[in-house]
């Protein structure tokens, strides 16, 4: 058997409802969802959407775990011990996860298998430590009508916690959801995106045999529009952390807000590539090429806009054309493939609209621009060059395989352009100048800035952005933190 024949077996294996208080839900032939595949265009599998009545049992499960439940009265070592149980069956079923997210997302299979599945279980081990590590501060004070006290703070967990992942990474960007929560001592209600929800529908089966406590980690497949507007507008969600656009980011802020509930908003990117006349520009060549070009551009972190010093602007144009050249796209069960398909029709003809703009506007098409010859939602990886900043194609994010090439004279005209932006999540930097490195990182706006490198992830470092980008950091101490309500006690004594 084939090895994408053994995913398709794995995906139409799975259970495909609602998982509930540590129970799989019956199914329902009324609401359901098909789930298709990018690269062959056919049916996956279906799945049963999640409606108000399973919505307001997860809740109400999430709740009783935490208020005189087992997970409310458990202490942080063992919430921790739980928690890298969960992380060890996580890798050892890797090889399931990095299949099912090539063929739910359509990634190469080498994208997973490096980055999506070692980040997760990365995730999961580093919140694990921080279980029985959430301390408070004890606070002098002047005391209390000339008696002294002792005042001192606690970080208690935020309750309920609704966690809306996007199709791009949903293995990797779920865990960095889950794992600070759980960490916290909050209870999980999992909204999978609704085209890609197989690898978390395989999270539920993982967290049953880790033994989280039942009701402490509910996943509910639906749609956007149903699924999550319920789970969003619901009263007994404490906090929501959502991945997605500002579109449907500003609808979940407005639910939030009726509520006055908190929010973690991570919504997408324009992100510059700085390339400077002393950069290694082979180095620049190959790392702007990665941030164009990984799982298809569907990246919110994508270094879609790339700002080249003028004087060495045509070579590395040339550079980079070679690389874009280079890319294969393909079956991600194919060793060969190096870029795979987008996520859906929608997004494929979204993608070639903008490919359609950039040419109207007058951009120089260098090298793409259009779809390869097969079946599936491709596009062919794409540059342009000779764009201005006005452009639509250097202004609104594309999520797809095309880039942008702006030049700049001056580190000023650099920083101006790269901050000439709606967005304000990741940047990265070229040179071989460390003066430089480090002044500009300061000026540029952005979320995470990196030198040399395309944003590198890692569980310990905060990751969000401002402006459209969205509001609130994941991962990190920060992501923590997010998951907590910090009291003041003071005792008079």
């Amino acid at each position: 058997m084939s090895q994408r024949s053994a995913a398709e077996d794995l995906a139409r294996s799975l259970p495909t409802t609602s998982f509930v208080a540590g129970n799989w839900e019956a199914q329902s032939a009324s609401q359901t969802f098909d789930v298709i595949d990018p690269v062959t265009e056919q049916l996956l599998t279906t799945v049963t959407e999640a409606g108000e009545s399973a919505v307001d049992r997860a809740v109400s499960a999430a709740h009783d775990a935490l208020d005189g439940g087992e997970w409310g009265r458990m202490d942080g070592a063992t919430r921790g011990q739980l928690i890298h149980a969960f992380a060890d069956l996580l890798q050892q079923r890797s090889e399931d996860f990095a299949d099912l997210e090539s063929l739910d997302v359509g990634k190469p299979g080498i994208e997973p298998r490096v980055i999506d599945l070692p980040q997760a279980v990365a995730t999961f081990r580093h919140y694990a430590g921080w279980a029985d590590k959430i301390t408070g501060h004890s606070i002098p004070t002047g005391g209390y009508m000339g008696r002294q006290t002792l005042s001192y703070t606690v970080r208690e967990p935020i309750g309920v916690v609704a966690a809306i992942t996007p199709w791009n990474s949903p293995t990797m960007i779920g865990s960095w959801k889950i794992a600070p929560a759980l960490a916290a001592g909050c209870a999980v209600i999992l909204k999978p995106p609704e085209d890609a929800p197989l690898t978390s529908l395989l999270l539920a089966e993982i967290a049953e045999q880790a033994g989280l406590p039942a009701g402490v980690f509910n996943v509910l497949p639906g749609r956007g529009a149903t699924t999550g507007r319920l789970l969003t507008e619901h009263p007994g969600v404490d906090k929501i952390s959502f991945t997605g656009s500002p579109e449907t980011g500003r609808q979940v802020a407005t639910a939030a807000l009726r509520g006055f509930r908190p929010t973690t908003l991570e919504l997408g990117g324009k992100s510059p590539q700085i390339v400077f006349a002393d950069a290694d520009l082979d180095a620049a060549a190959d790392g702007v090429a990665l941030g164009i070009f990984a799982n298809q551009g569907e990246v919110c972190a994508a270094g879609s806009r790339i700002l080249v010093a003028r004087s060495v602007h045509d070579e590395f144009v040339d550079r980079l054309a070679a690389r874009a050249a280079a890319v294969v796209p393909g079956d991600p069960f194919d060793p060969g493939t190096t870029m795979g398909a987008l996520i859906n029709a929608r997004q494929r003809d979204r993608v070639l609209r903008y490919v359609d703009s950039g040419r109207a506007e007058g951009a120089r098409l260098v090298t793409g621009g259009g779809r390869p010859d097969r079946s599936g939602f491709f596009v062919q990886p794409t540059l342009f060059a000779d764009a201005s900043r006005t452009m639509t194609i250097a202004r609104e994010e594309i999520f797809g395989p095309v880039g942008t090439i702006l030049a700049f004279d001056t580190d000023d005209d650099a920083v101006a352009l790269a901050n000439d932006s709606d967005y304000a999540l990741a940047a990265t930097l070229w040179t071989s100048d460390v003066s430089r490195a480090h002044t500009l990182a300061r000026r540029v706006r952005a979320g995470a800035v990196a030198v040399n490198g395309w944003s590198p992830l890692d569980p310990r470092l905060p990751w969000g952005g401002s402006r459209l980008s969205g509001q609130g950091r994941e991962l990190g101490l920060a992501g923590l933190e997010a998951n907590t309500h910090l009291k003041t006690i003071t005792v008079v004594l």
